[in-house]
């Protein structure tokens, strides 16, 4: 036979107990030690209980899960860290649970010794802090074989199990008796946040186990979804990574070097895109562009412009022939009509000598020969941007190069960064002349590069707003 209960712990199962109404041997239950934990806390207003089970007044939320076997279920006086009253909802069974587990409440206290209704199958739940569906292992008639159930033996926490599946985003305490802590923490490694002994419960313990439940659940949800950002990071940052171009140089006399800086914060990729590519005949052809904008789209477009233009080289197309496939291509990948591209492409002759020269709206490269100052290669007959006119043409200049020569392809994030604190920029002139002062000291190769993008970023003040891509090409004496 259970303990007695003091009439003052459970007024309603003492006037409703078992053997009568003056039963005073009613069991404990969690319901009755509850009541317990509210009389023996300090003198408060007690909660208002409306008929849908919900006490008024604001903070936390509480539902309590037992079976009540007098019918009459206890509502303890609790407060929040605040000071406001914890509102209360009571069901006797998960069935009523169920009807009452509403978005406001915000913490479940279950009794494990509460048994499945009738007819109910326990499920599977979903790992601690994951909010997925739970599954149904006898969805198919077959008997329940979850850790710690068997056809021959039930499982001692289908209850509990069957409330993680219905409510995965609540914070969840178990109620057990102290002599089963043993099932208390299985209990928790299945997915409650904590467990809690009915005979050493009081208000103040259970009042701080569902702040601290409360705080436990909304903790693992905070780090799930930092788990997933992370692994949503990685793999943007491995397909960022993989689509930045890998040059098809093979048996080219040339060296090639790049430097890629996108704007957008913690990306790799950017809307400036660039290759280089060596045909059969010897012919090797590099081209860099800038779609406008900055964001993933405009990222996504350069990616496909450049693959694009890979394509349309290596099947034989080159100048304005070229452009205008690119174009129609551009025309039909763009979310919109607004979205241009400009670009800039060479094709230098098998001897490396020669090359022509296309602009689409882009600037013009600068050439580095033995000899003389670095300056832009001459071009003012240039076409359009791509996507800005249907019908556009771009004509192919030819340059010519000599025997040694180094030729820098850029975007126009090199040229558009400021200069000190007002709003003048670098420009194509400050550029050209950056780029002497690190030639005459030296630098020559990605050295140069290298130097060159850091001093126009210290020029800037800091990293440079827009996109940033620049190419360099050199065919050195002998080759």
């Amino acid at each position: 036979m259970p303990a007695p209960v003091p009439r003052q712990r459970a007024i309603p199962a003492v006037e409703n107990g078992p053997n009568g109404p003056n039963d005073t041997t009613a069991p404990a239950t969690a319901t009755a030690v509850v009541a317990s934990a509210a009389a023996t806390a300090p003198t408060q207003a007690r909660a208002v209980t409306d008929r849908t089970g919900t006490t008024t007044g604001g903070g936390l939320s509480l539902l309590v899960i037992e079976d009540d076997p007098a019918g009459s279920l206890g509502i303890p006086d609790l407060l929040d860290a605040a000071g406001k009253p914890i509102r209360v909802r009571t069901a006797r069974n998960l069935t009523e649970a169920e009807r009452l587990l509403t978005d406001d409440v915000h913490c479940i206290l279950l009794d494990l010794a509460l048994t499945l209704p009738p007819g109910a199958r326990a499920r599977t739940p979903p790992p601690p802090g994951d909010p997925r569906p739970a599954s149904d292992p006898n969805e198919t008639g077959e008997p329940d074989r979850t850790p710690g159930g068997s056809a021959d033996k039930p499982d001692e926490l289908a209850s509990l199990k069957h409330v993680l599946h219905l409510a995965p985003r609540h914070a969840v305490l178990a109620l057990t008796t102290s002599g089963d802590a043993e099932r208390g923490a299985e209990a928790v490694r299945v997915g409650a946040q904590d467990y809690l002994f009915r005979d050493e419960l009081d208000a103040r313990l259970l009042s701080r186990a569902i702040r601290y439940a409360v705080e436990r659940k909304r903790a693992d949800a905070a780090q799930r979804k930092l788990t997933e950002s992370r692994m949503r990071a990685q793999e943007n940052a491995r397909l960022e990574r993989g689509l930045l171009p890998k040059p098809l140089l093979d048996g080219a006399r040339l060296s090639f070097a790049a430097s890629y800086l996108p704007g957008r914060s913690r990306a790799l990729l950017g809307g400036d895109f660039y290759d280089a590519v060596r045909t059969p005949d010897g012919t090797v052809h590099a081209m860099i562009g800038d779609v406008c904008g900055h964001g993933p789209d405009e990222a996504a477009l350069g990616v496909e412009l450049r693959i694009a233009w890979r394509a349309l080289t290596l099947a034989g197309l080159c100048g304005d022939e070229l452009l205008s496939t690119l174009q129609q291509v551009l025309e039909h990948e763009r979310a919109d009509e607004e979205i241009f591209a400009t670009l800039c492409t060479v094709d230098i002759a098998p001897d490396g000598r020669h090359a022509g020269l296309c602009l689409a709206g882009h600037p013009a490269p600068l050439v580095v020969r033995p000899g003389r100052l670095a300056e832009l290669l001459p071009y003012e007959s240039g076409g359009p941007a791509l996507g800005l006119l249907p019908r556009a043409r771009w004509p192919r200049r030819q340059v010519d190069l000599g025997g040694t020569w180094s030729l820098m392809l850029y975007t126009d994030g090199l040229i558009e960064g400021r200069i000190g604190a007002g709003n003048q920029r670098l420009g194509q002139d400050g550029m050209v002349e950056l780029v002497r002062r690190q030639l005459a000291d030296g630098r020559r190769g990605e050295e140069l590069l290298e130097a060159t993008v850091n001093e126009v970023r210290d020029l800037n003040g800091g990293d440079l707003t827009d996109d940033v891509a620049v190419v360099l090409l050199d065919r050195e004496p002998g080759h």
